[in-house]
């Protein structure tokens, strides 16, 4: 692999929720493509895609890319996005990254759902099959209020799904959830949307009990979400991002060579460059250096020095 594909979205101002394309060859510094406008636009549900999410699957070669059903730009507020939200996530699908299909909508949320947030998929070897995982705020019988859980189905294609399942649920609200694979273990960080803070979790399995990790650099940091992880070009250094959402000031990136630690390596500015537009949450493949001439050939880069 000879760099990174960024698939994000920018905000709630007009075209913010729609689908933004970024190419980085070090994972740190980042090139904004089709001169910072979308390349992707929903014309389906709420006809806004937020939180998208890159897989390349080991099955048929294809990558799909899969997102919220979200506009919050035009729609009625936070309060109907969570309670009457859409129930469906968003799939594109290409073989090339250039060329992608119609958008589809799949209906992934149980019943009484009240949204589908930020959809991810990890590919288990023992399922033979992706697990897709994402929030929705749900009220069980025994509840007095609603709450964002975890919920997971299991897809070889993006078509056909399981039946839906509890997968994760704490005692706050918990959303924006990403899995990291390092050294045969699994990592799990999601966001307490309560606190306003991340959290790391290990497990042996997917469908293991994941036990928390104390990390002092995560607790410090307050007002994120949508964290993506990704090894740098050493293959040995984790970068994890955590969009600042609170501040409005993007993605910050921090280092890591031991996830189990704990311990991540805070970049000064001057040390990244995540392009000139401000990314919201959204996800990172991996790319070859024919995709990457590719990309920047179909959509044109903006020159980004490292």
């Amino acid at each position: 692999m000879a760099g990174y594909l960024f698939v994000h979205f920018t905000g709630e101002e007009k075209d913010g929720e729609q689908i933004y394309f970024s190419l980085s060859r070090d994972g740190l510094f980042w090139n904004d493509l089709n001169d910072g406008r979308p390349v992707l636009y929903s014309k389906l549900g709420t006809c806004g895609a937020r939180d998208p999410f890159p897989v390349r699957s080991p099955l048929d070669g294809k990558i799909y890319l899969i997102a919220t059903d979200l506009r919050i730009e035009a729609g009625e507020g936070w309060e109907a996005a969570q309670e009457r939200g859409s129930r469906n996530l968003l799939v594109w699908e290409s073989e090339d990254l250039v060329h992608w299909s119609k958008e589809r909508s799949c209906e992934v949320g149980i019943p009484g759902a009240g949204c589908v947030w930020a959809p991810e998929a990890v590919f288990d070897r023992q399922e033979n099959a992706f697990l897709v995982f994402f929030a929705s705020k749900t009220k069980g019988a025994e509840e007095t209020e609603g709450k964002h859980k975890i919920y997971a189905a299991y897809t070889k294609d993006f078509r056909e799904f399981t039946e839906t399942f509890l997968y994760m649920e704490r005692e706050n609200h918990v959303i924006d959830t990403t899995i990291l694979e390092s050294g045969g273990r699994y990592y799990r960080i999601s966001k307490d949307e309560t606190e306003k803070r991340l959290i790391l979790e290990t497990a042996d399995s997917l469908r293991g009990t994941f036990t928390q990790i104390i990390s002092p650099t995560l607790a410090g940091l307050k007002g994120v979400e949508g964290p993506e992880g990704y090894l740098l070009p050493d293959g040995e250094t984790w970068c994890l991002i955590a969009d600042r959402f609170m501040e409005g000031t993007g993605y910050l990136p921090m280092l890591t060579k031991d996830l189990a630690s704990g311990t991540f390596h805070i970049l000064r500015s001057g040390q990244y460059h995540m392009g000139r537009t401000i990314k919201r949450h959204g996800g990172i493949l991996q790319i070859t250096d024919e995709e990457y001439e590719r990309l920047g050939g179909a959509y044109g880069a903006e020159a980004v020095t490292s």
